[in-house]
């Protein structure tokens, strides 16, 4: 299913959007109430990331597929590795079964999981045989992918000792890293996080959480997710006249893209917290501190909209720490740049970073759609999606974006009735 998108004539957006729970912060609480029954989660994602994660922790077949879902499949080879007595055999779809694990079961066996691949070396599918895991220390790359990491510590404290990791190389979204441990700092358990040395101490029972706020509470409310609301500050620096309400965001987060203020701030959008939220306001579009360099090695997710508010703006830039993308749904850095060429931009990637020359753009309104291939990929389809207030789009299998943001195409479309 393809949408059409021309909003080139918009004079004016405006509207209210409330946007679910964050996907990073449930599929976390997830792992960690099947490990702990007496947490309760307020305000999850409906992403259909998380909504399989819920099926593969309830269901009791012996073989789980997940689909396209990276997480999924990266946490629960950790969580099954760890059920004794319980044979799993872990699937997905034949792009997951291109997207390596190599470095996380190699870490899991040297702790004694029992781990095998039953078609390539390094990929999954995978046979998970659980059982009692005898060793409390493990060394793991830190510039891979740090769900392999947030992977260990969501079971770390169920073991016997805990467990001490220690990271080789420069370690990469380091803010994701810290939401895994500060949602265990929340619950009480012990951590620490010194140079490349991650401590998580052993935790029995949940009586009632630490943090202050919550001290007579099991509960969590998961704050809005952030990475959604990118598409929204993308809109706000392509548009000059522009008046958002996000509901629910708060200046303090613990999620790495919550950055976004502070980038997009330079792309001329005024962010003004309140207590209902957030609202995002176009500026004078003065662009004289725009950065030529950003480096998104913390913020990967922000890549693609970057990006594309750069070529919207007929701007150079060069974006840097983007060696994740590789591995994501598709290889990010090749649809990037297949994409972006399409509106006659000079794109060059490496493995980890990309420089954008906008040659001619804005191309002419009146021009036909410009269709956008999104590669299974729902963060290329709504990336793309704020361009059309410059030049009218197609986005090809558009509801790719329920891999996320079920309402998305809904919310976006609605600021500008």
């Amino acid at each position: 299913m393809s949408i059409n998108l021309n909003y080139t004539k918009s004079n004016s957006i405006s509207g209210t959007i409330q946007i679910s729970g964050s996907k990073s912060e449930s599929n976390r609480l997830l792992i960690l109430q099947k490990l702990f029954p007496e947490i309760q989660i307020e305000n999850l994602s409906n992403s259909d990331d998380t909504k399989v994660l819920q099926r593969a922790l309830k269901t009791t077949s012996d073989t789980i597929d997940i689909g396209h879902t990276g997480t999924a499949m990266r946490f629960l080879t950790a969580y099954f590795s760890i059920q004794e007595g319980k044979i799993i055999t872990l699937t997905g779809s034949s792009r997951m079964q291109e997207r390596p694990i190599k470095i996380l079961v190699d870490a899991l066996r040297d702790l004694g999981a029992d781990i095998t691949y039953l078609k390539n070396e390094g990929y999954p599918p995978l046979l998970i045989k659980g059982k009692k895991l005898s060793k409390n220390s493990v060394s793991i790359l830190g510039n891979v992918s740090s769900q392999y990491i947030s992977a260990f510590l969501l079971i770390a404290s169920s073991l016997q000792e805990g467990i001490e990791i220690h990271l080789r190389g420069t370690v990469t979204s380091i803010p994701y890293i810290q939401m895994t441990l500060s949602l265990l700092n929340k619950i009480g358990v012990e951590t620490s996080f010194n140079g490349k040395t991650i401590i998580v101490k052993q935790f029995k029972t949940l009586n009632k959480f630490a943090d202050k706020v919550a001290m007579n509470s099991k509960t969590f409310f998961i704050e809005p997710d952030w990475s959604s609301a990118s598409y929204f500050y993308s809109l706000a620096a392509l548009h000059s006249n522009l008046k958002i309400e996000l509901v629910g965001f708060k200046k303090k987060s613990i999620q790495g893209d919550s950055i976004l203020p502070e980038i997009y701030k330079q792309f001329g959008v005024t962010t003004t917290f309140n207590k209902n939220g957030m609202s995002l306001r176009s500026n004078s579009n003065d662009f004289h501190s725009l950065p030529l360099t950003i480096d998104l090695a913390n913020t990967p997710d922000l890549a693609q909209t970057i990006a594309v508010t750069y070529l919207g703006l007929g701007k150079n830039c060069y974006l840097t720490g983007l060696h994740t993308l590789k591995i994501k749904e598709t290889n990010r850095l090749k649809a990037l740049k297949k994409e972006l060429e399409k509106f006659n931009a000079k794109v060059i990637i490496t493995d980890d970073s990309l420089n954008l020359t906008p040659n001619s753009f804005p191309l002419k309104k009146n021009r036909g759609p410009i269709s956008i291939d999104t590669y299974n990929d729902h963060r290329m389809a709504m990336a793309f999606a704020p361009l059309s207030v410059k030049i009218p789009l197609e986005i090809r299998n558009s509801k790719v974006v329920s891999k996320s943001y079920p309402n998305f195409w809904n919310d976006f479309n609605n600021l500008f009735n």
